[in-house]
């Protein structure tokens, strides 16, 4: 986790850096002029580290204001970053070209005029992105299983991933979640991880809104990395009061028609957590019985191939903010929705459902994901 920050810390102050650079470059500053944005760009790159120390400290009516700047600071700086050095990149190509073409076009790739660009079209793509954010949709899936018993049709669960409840997510928007989960009427709702973001003190009226969320199956959830950055003691209970039973390496059968197998996330070890292996866990499941798997990260394990039919899993957020996809996909190098492993065991993807961090999304919309498993005579 220290690594962690510290590669975070020296990243973004190397695009605050770049950033105050472009300015300076195309707005001269005087040196007041100039100290004060580089105090107020200091404020905004320890701003997530402030925004925790008060959560922690009680002082919340101070972290929310603060953690909305911080954070629409940083969404919107990103896409500065991106915006300003892929002009910078068309700067470099076309000297290459030639003077002919450079005498045209550099004005426009560079100082002034280039800022501006890059301002205007970060702060639309920001607005747009926030809306984006708000902006829940449903995402349909249906998997046809002859796992089923004769006697039922089909079975609807509901899904949703990296909601990160917190300072950010609160109330208003975990209504829009919870009206779009009662809509589509479940049977069964599962949460694959980072349901929680921060501290959970305070956060009772939103464990009750999800309270009312009541599938005929019940509800069941797994822990994400976050729940342990939270805290994982408050973290259980919180999701406990909210209605869900956490699986931390077990498994429960579903009325006789199918089995939920969940497991801890990889970041419960660095906290004391000896975790059990799934392996262990899903041969616990008896044989001919549809297996469905929860999982924060969407790894696959290739022992549990074959031990199981569907994993659900979250974590990736498709990037959240465009292009961050590219880095993710790095260290998740599989794509969002659904995947067929080896041509017969499936794997889900989501988008996630909330946000981390900057309040936005772009071209990577929040999505509750309700798959329908219908009983079918022909194997998939």
């Amino acid at each position: 986790m220290s690594l962690f920050l510290a590669l975070f810390f020296f990243l973004y102050s190397g695009m605050h850096f770049y950033a105050y650079r472009k300015l300076s470059a195309a707005f001269p500053l005087p040196l007041p002029g100039a100290c004060f944005v580089i105090a107020g760009m200091l404020v905004m790159i320890f701003a997530p580290l402030f925004v925790r120390l008060l959560e922690r400290s009680g002082f919340g009516s101070v972290a929310v204001p603060l953690a909305y700047a911080g954070y629409l600071w940083m969404g919107f700086l990103f896409l500065f970053f991106v915006v300003m050095l892929a002009i910078d990149l068309g700067g470099l190509v076309v000297r290459c070209i030639g003077w002919g073409v450079q005498r045209d076009c550099l004005p426009y790739l560079a100082g002034r005029h280039a800022f501006i660009l890059a301002s205007a079209l970060a702060l639309v793509i920001s607005c747009y992105a926030y809306h984006e954010a708000l902006a829940v949709g449903v995402e349909n899936v249906v998997i046809p299983t002859t796992k089923l018993p004769a006697t039922v049709k089909s079975l609807k669960i509901a899904q949703i991933s990296d909601v990160h409840l917190g300072l950010v997510v609160q109330q208003k928007r975990l209504a829009r979640i919870v009206r779009e989960i009662e809509k589509v009427q479940p049977d069964l709702l599962v949460s694959t991880g980072d349901l929680i973001d921060g501290q959970t003190d305070g956060m009772a009226t939103l464990a009750d809104a999800l309270v009312k969320v009541r599938p005929r199956f019940g509800k069941f959830a797994v822990t994400g990395n976050h729940e342990y950055y939270a805290g994982i003691e408050n973290s259980l209970s919180f999701m406990n009061r909210a209605g869900f039973v956490v699986l931390q390496g077990e498994a429960r059968d579903i009325g006789g028609l199918i089995a939920v197998v969940g497991v801890d996330d990889p970041a419960g070890m660095r906290f004391g957590s000896s975790g059990i292996p799934e392996e262990k866990v899903l041969k616990q499941v008896p044989p001919g019985q549809f297996v469905l798997l929860l999982k924060h990260r969407p790894l696959v394990n290739k022992g549990s191939v074959g031990s199981f039919d569907l994993q659900l899993s979250g974590h990736v957020h498709k990037g959240q903010i465009f292009p961050f996809g590219m880095v993710t996909y790095l260290f998740y190098p599989v794509k969002t929705g659904l995947t067929m492993i080896m041509d017969c065991y499936r794997l889900y993807i989501s988008r996630g459902t909330g946000t981390w961090g900057p309040p936005l999304r772009f071209l990577a919309p929040p999505e509750i994901t309700v798959i329908e498993l219908v009983r079918s005579s022909v194997k998939e």
